[in-house]
């Protein structure tokens, strides 16, 4: 009974452990946050925020060409709801 108590206090919380490193981990990779931590290359477009709504829906702000575009991203289309063009937001 004494084993098995301590094999309990081991391996449950290094499941817990497991499961909440997996969760995590899958949650930086659904948002798109690069996983290493090096210098940043130039790039020609930046992604610079995203908003969760829903499952598989998401808005997202790029920055390309110097102008920040609004984008709805849902699993199977990308939309351009507005951009920047003049310094303000222009619906499109």
């Amino acid at each position: 009974m004494l084993e098995y108590i301590l094999r309990l206090l081991i391996l449950l919380p290094l499941v817990g452990g497991m499961a909440w490193g997996s969760l995590w981990l899958w949650k930086r990779v659904q948002m798109g946050v690069p996983l290493t931590g090096g210098a940043k290359q130039a790039r020609a477009v930046e992604m610079v925020g995203v908003l969760p709504l829903g499952p598989g829906t998401k808005l997202a702000v790029v920055e390309f060409a110097g102008q920040q575009i609004l984008l709805s991203v849902s699993r199977g289309q990308v939309t351009r709801l507005a951009d920047n063009s003049q310094g303000d937001f222009h619906v499109g």
